[in-house]
């Protein structure tokens, strides 16, 4: 099925499809110009079974095919599999990564820490997405497309963030840059992951990049 909307980038019809936050401009794929409402109508038929609660491991791309009115082809022309497809729908569902500039250091480490927190606000309100990712854990396979394609990246363009921070002054330099980029972002997993009921205010980032600068900031020049 063929359309004149030209290809879809892969992150999130749902959400505009901006780039993710510090990823790579996604390597064009080969083949005939995709249709933006098949495309949609698959990513809808994926969600529409999941809310009817069929399993992920129940779903087979010749249901998803006939309940989006497509045929599997049209399906496998965008997805290799369906454990592709099913890392689409969840970065389909989930709050779009804000552009950042690539150049500053905090600054930049700000916006993708505050990105983690709405991400964890979305997720604390989506049944849905709380069924997703307990199934995806019990799949590896699916959960390593997702860790490649989603979370990898954005832990690359965090620890980006992070050099450009020491080399800019921002941060001491002599520690070890994972380690500071653990230290950010950690506090941010534990209250999005590991304690859902805590409080997750719009101030959280700032609050835990002020703390921190506490110990990594340069010390004062005289």
């Amino acid at each position: 099925m063929q359309g004149q909307d030209g290809e879809r980038d892969g992150r999130g019809a749902r959400n505009g499809g901006e780039p993710r936050a510090g990823a790579p401009d996604a390597e064009p794929r080969r083949g005939r110009p995709r249709s933006a409402a098949a495309e949609r109508a698959i990513l809808d038929a994926v969600i529409a079974l999941l809310e009817a609660g069929e399993p992920l491991a129940g779903l087979s791309i010749e249901r998803i095919a006939r309940t989006a009115g497509v045929g599997k082809a049209t399906i496998y022309r965008r997805w290799s599999g369906k454990e592709e497809l099913f890392v689409d729908v969840v970065r389909d569902m989930e709050p779009t990564d804000p552009p950042v500039s690539g150049t500053a250091g905090l600054a930049d480490l700000r916006v993708m820490l505050e990105s983690l927190r709405t991400r964890g606000l979305a997720q604390r309100s989506s049944v849905l997405l709380v069924n997703i990712f307990a199934q995806m854990k019990s799949h590896p396979k699916l959960w390593e497309e997702y860790h490649g394609t989603v979370i990898a990246p954005r832990r690359v363009a965090i620890l980006e963030a992070v050099r450009r921070a020491v080399a800019a002054g921002e941060l001491r330099d002599d520690l070890d840059v994972e380690l500071i980029d653990d230290l950010f972002v950690g506090p941010m997993l534990v209250r999005t992951v590991h304690r859902p009921d805590a409080p997750l205010p719009d101030d959280l980032a700032d609050r835990i990049i002020t703390a921190l600068l506490q110990g990594l900031a340069p010390a004062a020049r005289v």
